[in-house]
């Protein structure tokens, strides 16, 4: 079973991807067929975080969920849910799975969205990765006005959520190659979406490490301390997926 510190270290690996189809749906679909190529992914996108960080059974206890309302359901069933209101979303923890209600219910039924905590900010706010927020995968800040509640997975070891570090940091590496100046595809896109996410608005995310790429790589590099050879590989990879 995997950790809360590789949950959140797949999230932020998808910070900046946009649009659909795109690496997500792709693989969900390719699991439960072509109509989710272009659905609303927020849920899908918890899904892949999940299998990909060994966190299948802590997250996902029903199974695979693109379905918001049936994956809160599946947290009630187990006994690990937690309502939304400002003294339970300030108990929350990083990794805990939250899900929310545009209508600003408590009501599972309602449920429109759903995010993973990254930090417990106070006063009922939560800082989260989401996915499919202006179909794009963003840092949000959210209230508990607007939170239904939120799933605690039973992940092992309790974790933390510090800097990327570890046996599961090594694993998460063996996905993420060395990308450069020429490099092109999805790994690249992933790259532009950390570094936008790291407020390098210059960054355009189109899968081609161009100039602009390279010089905001070395300064992410010269912030992390690793060698600025504007280059992607296991020194800055865990740069890039660091918290904020």
């Amino acid at each position: 079973m995997g950790t809360v510190a590789a949950m959140l270290a797949q999230a932020r690996a998808s910070l900046g991807m946009a649009g659909r189809p795109n690496r997500i749906t792709r693989e969900y679909a390719s699991r439960h067929g072509d109509e989710f190529l272009g659905a609303s992914w927020c849920d899908m996108a918890v899904t892949f975080w999940a299998r990909h960080s060994g966190n299948a059974a802590a997250v996902l206890p029903g199974g695979d969920r693109a379905y918001t309302v049936w994956h809160a359901q599946d947290f009630q069933k187990v006994g690990r849910w937690h309502v939304g209101t400002t003294a339970e979303v300030d108990r929350a923890r990083p990794g805990d799975i939250v899900f929310f209600d545009w209508g600003a219910s408590n009501s599972v039924g309602a449920i429109d969205h759903v995010g993973v905590v990254e930090k417990v900010l106070g006063g009922g706010r939560v800082q989260t990765i989401e996915a499919n927020t202006s179909n794009a995968c963003m840092r949000r800040v959210r209230a508990s006005s607007v939170i239904a509640g939120y799933g605690r997975p039973a992940y092992s070891g309790g974790g933390s959520s510090g800097s990327p570090a570890g046996s599961w940091m090594e694993e998460l590496l063996k996905e993420l190659p060395l990308v450069r100046k020429g490099s092109t595809g999805e790994h690249v896109e992933t790259v532009q979406g950390l570094l936008l996410a790291r407020s390098h608005p210059e960054i355009k995310v189109d899968g081609a490490f161009g100039a602009a790429t390279e010089r905001a790589v070395r300064a992410v590099q010269k912030w992390g301390g690793v060698t600025a050879d504007g280059e992607v590989g296991p020194k800055t990879w865990p740069v890039l997926l660091r918290v904020h």
